[in-house]
């Protein structure tokens, strides 16, 4: 309880108080009996509640969130110009009045839904898109008033400004808004746009009646069933085509692996093959350079290729037949010991 409310408080008491001891006074009375000091009692009394009624009257306790229109019947123009700051203030008793306002934060809401917004049912905004679609709109408008224009919300709208202020102000810039973008705007690409340029349009509106815009909120758009149903197709097409299109995706990696893998295939016995005339290169290569070599050796010892010819034969021969008609390819070198050649008869032996 506050200083102010405690002196009405008291103020109350004091006149009830009066009113019972003159009660009590009048009784005496009338029946004839000795008032003694009753009288300067009644008169204290009285006394007392006109003085707290007087302070009671003048006195005015502004809570921060909240300032004070001052209504004067001494002021030529029926008003004080500064409204009354938060705190404990005087005014003239029985002469001038006070009227609170609040500054704190006020939410305005219109929406489809029955019972989400200040009037009761469907209160959206019916809005009409350039190309001529129509939807409506939920929106949230939070709001306070400016500190330093409490007298001229005062003078201008009294306590009307939510209904007579905010409420057709924010449904005429809505709209405007809207009549601005095609349908398809509205719902994907310029949604955001929109939405600032509805914010800062009521700003600016309510800033000159007094008002101080602390947040727009665009909390749904509702399209008319006839586009809903032609959004609705228009998604099943486009899913389609997408499946379509991944289908078609599949089938080209598809054929992209198999020609992949053919190519690989193709590769690989391509790179076998040079791999294998490679091969068959650095052998011949290998080969001929071992000839040159042998060529080299049996030019400079002759004997070696005789050499080479007894190494190669079976150990321990005696007796090695040969065609009489067939020269020898090697000049054998003499036999030693009982070794004999003998040549191999050109006609079978008899028996």
């Amino acid at each position: 309880m506050n200083v102010a409310t405690m002196i009405q408080t008291m103020a109350v008491l004091a006149w009830i108080l009066f009113g019972g001891m003159l009660v009590v006074a009048v009784l005496r009375a009338s029946r004839g009996k000795a008032l003694r000091g009753a009288v300067p009692l009644v008169v204290i009394m009285l006394s007392v509640a006109l003085l707290l009624s007087i302070i009671s009257a003048g006195i005015v306790f502004i809570k921060p969130e909240y300032r004070g229109v001052v209504i004067s019947a001494l002021s030529p123009q029926g008003y004080r110009s500064e409204a009354l700051q938060p705190g404990l203030r005087w005014v003239i008793p029985f002469f001038e009045n006070v009227i609170i306002y609040p500054i704190s934060r006020q939410t305005y809401t219109m929406s489809i839904a029955q019972s989400e917004g200040q009037v009761e049912g469907d209160d959206s905004i019916d809005a009409r898109t350039s190309d001529g679609q129509q939807v409506k709109i939920d929106a949230s408008v939070i709001y306070s008033i400016d500190p330093a224009q409490v007298t001229k919300v005062h003078i201008d709208w009294q306590d009307r400004y939510t209904d007579e202020l905010v409420r057709p102000l924010s449904r005429g810039v809505i709209r405007d808004v809207v009549s601005q973008y095609g349908i398809e705007q509205v719902v994907t690409s310029k949604r955001d746009e929109m939405t600032q340029k509805m914010r800062d349009g009521l700003a600016a509106r309510l800033a000159e009646n007094g008002l101080l815009l602390q947040n727009f909120i665009l909390r749904n758009i509702t399209f008319s069933p006839e586009y809903a149903a032609s959004v609705e197709q228009k998604q099943i097409a486009e899913q389609q085509a997408m499946q379509a299109k991944f289908v078609v995706e599949s089938k080209k990696q598809e054929a992209e692996q198999a020609r992949q893998t053919a190519q690989g295939a193709a590769d690989a016995v391509v790179i076998r093959a040079k791999g294998d005339a490679e091969s068959r290169l650095i052998s011949a290569e290998a080969e001929a350079k071992s000839l040159l070599l042998i060529a080299d050796a049996l030019k400079n010892n002759p004997t070696l290729l005789n050499y080479q010819y007894i190494n190669r034969l079976a150990p321990g021969i005696q007796v090695m037949l040969v065609p009489n008609d067939n020269p020898y390819i090697l000049p054998l070198p003499g036999l030693s010991g009982q070794t004999t050649v003998i040549p191999a008869p050109t006609q079978p032996i008899s028996p």
